[in-house]
């Protein structure tokens, strides 16, 4: 047996004794709270339940909106006997009651944020079917996949095909075309364990770089086929199909629904699903409805928002009898759901899903209208304001690369790094994440802030914890974040991002806690171990223009992993062709070998230097923290293999080396 294949089959990960507690958490989860506990005494058996409020309130990993005081009554009441000493399971149990108290507390959630981990485990039929009719519509041709397709959605065969991890690349492409090099897709008929794992790497890495939520979620979850995880995912991936033509960018006829330059630029900064209420709230203007609609749930599980909707859009679909006229509920959605029909769109709900108010299908539902007919003007206004405000290419994808490097934190999901930071409290919560303990809490001011001025205070605490980490921050004060500065927030943000590169590589083995890592020190690792394997290819700096062919990284990559790179898919790297073909290669083999990139193929073709040099950093970070097997090579079941959160540094790469395992 191939050893990383027997390190895979051998992987059990963290396991404890009660089926059901184990099913409550990722492994990746595990992991981090077997670690928490060791780490409080729990292997040595001094840890009580009158120790653990202490410790959990001190660790923040649960019940984070409690006060101590609110933990150390609730454990007064749960267990009589506070020294009672603790192992791992007894933990695990707190810790979910912990925060099945806070659920009761905090029941609101976020706007149609889509859950991939969830206490109870529940899934939605009524969403499966929905998702497996979406991937046998758009994926049903598919050389590969249509020996498969399609999939009952009265079984649960979408999650047992899912556990190679093909047809989860797939959807990531269909969700944002050219993501995935899908030559760096392992495709054999027969594949074995590391190579679905390799797939399963690609696809988390690749889908935390189209901004979905995956935090916490490791390959061997996906392996398993835990249907509450897939489904979560899936369900992001196609949000994020339906809604790509929901901005200004891709529809700028959305102009239409503002009527100023300043209502323009509020309108740039609304994520996609606020944008789509907004437009759906302008049709039914148009259309005499008089409720504002501001959700896609219980605000239109009437029928009487739809009715109207597809009325303005489409009134020459409209028949007998009107929907309006239809007191039954169900027969009114139904009615609804036939007028769709006649303009093409796809059914994502039934009319049950409408009289529930199941929100992300009719978030699907209504996206797929807006593709359809979105009944907005071909004569453009004010086109010279968006002109004049469109972002220079080189801004746009550096804002997609720090908005996508935060969003991996797992702190907070935001939209537009310019408006998003402007208040300073997420800034505060990243410098916090990348350097613990730095930020005086006392002293910030929580949002929602109506007060400018208290924005002001968050963002000069920001600029002066720069200062701290020794930031170069000539001229930038917090009133500058507040306005919304984009050139000085751009050179923040890469300061806290390089600074975060920076202080993983220190604190990795091989390396001393006493040396700080410069710059230089990765492009000298780099060269090195590009020479150690045989190679000829150099980088003289990162402004090296001989990066845009590619061949230093595709050398580099396979340096780190000989299996990495299939020679017979590499170009020269001469024309422009031939470098974008090597670039987006690269990306995808940086992501399938565990890398958590978020640059794009144009970076490397223009050699963006900072972006370089994260790439670098980030493969250096990987081959550091990889887990090896005894004769040397590299192991996939280990902490950086099988989680998603395997060195979360700001690059975009595609994985490629699929084919080179299947030779």
């Amino acid at each position: 047996m191939h050893p990383q294949e027997k390190s895979m089959a051998g992987f059990e990960g963290v396991v404890v004794s009660d089926p059901w507690l184990q099913n409550q958490f990722t492994q990746v989860e595990l992991r981090s709270l077997k670690s928490q506990f060791l780490a409080n005494g729990g292997g040595r058996g001094s840890l009580t339940l009158r120790d653990l409020s202490a410790t959990m309130s001190r660790l923040k990993i649960a019940g984070d909106c409690l006060t101590e005081d609110e933990r150390a009554a609730f454990l007064t009441e749960s267990y009589p006997d506070l020294d009672h000493h603790v192992d791992f399971e007894l933990f695990l149990r707190v810790y979910l009651k912990l925060q099945g108290r806070v659920g009761a507390k905090n029941s609101s959630s976020a706007f149609l944020k889509a859950a991939t981990t969830t206490l109870l485990h529940t899934i939605s039929e009524s969403e499966k079917a929905s998702y497996v009719s979406h991937i046998n519509n758009y994926l049903g041709e598919d050389p590969f996949l249509k020996k498969y397709l399609p999939i009952d959605p009265m079984t649960d065969d979408l999650f047992e095909i899912a556990k190679d991890g093909v047809l989860l690349c797939k959807l990531i492409n269909l969700a944002v075309p050219g993501t995935i090099d899908e030559r760096v897709i392992n495709t054999k008929r027969v594949l074995n364990l590391w190579e679905k794992n390799e797939n399963l790497m690609l696809f988390l890495n690749s889908a935390k770089a189209i901004g979905c939520t995956v935090v916490n979620i490791g390959t061997q979850d996906l392996a398993e086929g835990r249907p509450h995880l897939v489904l979560g995912l899936i369900s992001q991936i196609i949000k994020i199909q339906l809604l790509a033509d929901v901005n200004l960018k891709n529809t700028p006829q959305l102009v239409e629904l503002v009527d100023d330059s300043k209502d323009v630029e509020e309108l740039m900064s609304l994520p996609p699903e606020k944008i789509l209420l907004r437009w759906m709230n302008f049709q039914l203007k148009k259309g005499g409805f008089r409720r504002l609609i501001t959700n896609f749930s219980s605000d239109v599980k009437d029928g009487e928002a739809y009715a109207c909707l597809l009325n303005v859009l489409a009134p020459e679909h409209t028949r007998k009898p009107y929907p309006s006229t239809v007191k039954d509920l169900l027969e009114r959605a139904k009615l609804v759901l036939e007028h769709a029909d006649r303009i093409g769109c796809k059914r994502y709900l039934t009319p049950k899903d409408i009289v529930e108010g199941s929100p992300n299908l009719n978030l699907a539902f209504v996206a797929h209208i807006f593709q359809k007919r979105n009944g907005l003007s071909s004569q453009m206004k004010r086109v010279t304001f968006l002109e004049a405000n469109s972002d220079d290419p080189q801004v746009s994808r550096e804002e997609k690369a720090f908005r996508l490097w935060i969003n991996s934190l797992g702190i907070s999901n935001i939209n537009n790094v310019f408006e998003d930071l402007k208040n300073g409290w997420l800034l505060l919560e990243v410098l916090d994440k990348v350097s613990p303990g730095i930020v005086c809490w006392k002293s910030a001011n929580k949002p929602p802030i109506k007060m400018p001025f208290k924005k002001v205070e968050n963002c000069n605490q920001v600029v002066k914890i720069g200062k701290q980490l020794k930031f170069s921050l000539v001229n930038i004060a917090g009133h500058d974040i507040v306005q919304g500065n984009k050139k000085l927030i751009l050179a923040f943000l890469w300061q806290l991002m390089r600074y975060n590169i920076l202080q993983l590589l220190k604190n990795l083995r091989f390396h001393s806690h006493e040396k700080e890592i410069k710059d230089i020190d990765i492009l000298n690792w780099a060269n090195n171990k590009v020479k150690d394997s045989g190679r000829y290819s150099r980088l003289d700096s990162f402004k090296d223009r001989s990066l845009s062919s590619g061949i230093f990284f595709l050398d580099l990559l396979s340096s780190v992993e000989h299996r990495a790179v299939n020679w017979n898919l590499v170009t020269k790297g001469q024309s422009d062709e031939e470098k974008k073909m090597n670039a987006s290669y690269i990306i995808s083999v940086a992501r399938k070998l565990g890398c958590s990139v978020f640059l794009l193929p144009e970076d490397i073709l223009e050699v963006n230097q900072k972006m370089m040099l994260t790439l670098t950093a980030s493969i250096m970070s990987w081959y550091l923290k990889r887990p090896t097997t005894q004769d040397g090579s590299v192991s996939s079941d280990g902490e950086n293999g099988s989680s998603s959160e395997s060195n979360s540094i700001s690059t975009t790469s595609d994985d490629s080396g699929s084919e080179s395992s299947s030779d």
